[in-house]
């Protein structure tokens, strides 16, 4: 059985860094103020702009937790569920 290091993302940088980038794009503040077109489908630039960078958030975090993360826990329970099977 092959098992998988424990890794902690809070410690690693560049995930913070596009963190904090997409956060920053998702609030449309660098457009002009009062600006509402051009349209796209029938939705005002910065809706559609918003709506994108918050889908890319919900894949980035999404995919930050299924492949960045690997937590000690995970491995803490497999050896206390071992111990209970040995003494149970």
């Amino acid at each position: 059985m092959k098992t998988k290091s424990v890794k902690e993302p809070i410690r690693k940088k560049w995930i913070w860094i596009v963190l904090f980038i997409n956060v920053v794009l998702i609030v449309p503040w660098y457009f002009p103020k009062g600006a509402v077109e051009p349209f796209i489908f029938g939705f005002p630039l910065w809706a559609f702009i918003s709506t994108f960078f918050t889908l890319i958030m919900g894949a980035y975090l999404s995919w930050l937790c299924i492949s960045q993360w690997n937590i000690v826990e995970d491995e803490e329970e497999n050896a206390k569920r071992k111990e209970d099977v040995k003494h149970g």
